[in-house]
């Protein structure tokens, strides 16, 4: 059985992720900051495992880690996202008072996991290591607006990138996935996907990753995004 460890499992993109995932036999490490909140995860049942984790805090990423030592982990699916400012305001707008908040979970968490974790993704048959991004961290086609969460995952692929570099001995294939347009509560009611239709593009496109695809930034179609 593989398996997978899915941060912000609780709703939205991770809620469906670890639907998708548990109904095709893996197991599923669900992480969440608070089970008792988690109602629609636990009714999932099956081989959800559900444990407690604040990406903020980095101490408990790493018990984490140390708890979990000598788990196999296929794929680690960095989900977690915080975007404080969903009406996408402009410039004099920007809310510089979360942007360290934003950073802290966008950023800065998904690269203390994707480092307490490296040895439990190496030691298993897929070795993937994937952190969802948006199309909103393309620096090329930037449109202005919602500052703060675009730049923090525009410094979410800079160090994905970088770290495919780094540990490209290890054997990991480290990417960046842009989920598309959502309808979830980040992505509201007028987004072009359902959550089942983006993760079940997103699934076919981790599925078919190999070694070579480390370090890419791709659409939920197969394609490449643009930096």
């Amino acid at each position: 059985m593989p398996t997978i460890l899915i941060t912000g499992a609780n709703g939205g993109l991770g809620l469906e992720f670890t639907r998708q995932y548990a109904a095709d036999g893996w197991r599923v490490i669900a992480c969440v900051r608070d089970p008792a909140k988690a109602s629609a995860l636990k009714a999932l049942g099956g081989s959800v495992e559900i444990r407690t984790l604040d990406v903020a805090d980095f101490a408990a990423i790493d018990a984490l880690a140390a708890d979990l030592k000598g788990t196999a982990i296929d794929v680690l699916l960095l989900n977690a996202g915080l975007n404080p400012q969903l009406d996408a305001p402009l410039a004099e707008e920007a809310d510089y008072d979360a942007w360290s908040d934003v950073f802290r979970v966008n950023t800065m968490a998904p690269l203390r996991m994707a480092v307490a974790f490296r040895d439990h993704v190496a030691a298993s048959t897929r070795k993937i290591v994937a952190a969802i991004s948006s199309g909103g961290a393309t620096v090329s086609q930037a449109k202005g607006g919602n500052y703060v969460y675009r730049s923090s995952k525009a410094a979410l692929n800079q160090c994905m990138k970088g770290l495919s570099k780094e540990y490209a001995g290890r054997g990991l294939t480290i990417v960046m996935l842009a989920p598309g347009w959502v309808r979830t509560r980040m992505g509201g009611p007028k987004a072009t996907f359902s959550p089942e239709e983006s993760v079940t593009k997103v699934r076919t496109v981790i599925a078919g990753l190999s070694a070579e695809d480390s370090g890419r930034f791709i659409n939920n179609d197969g394609s490449d995004c643009p930096w």
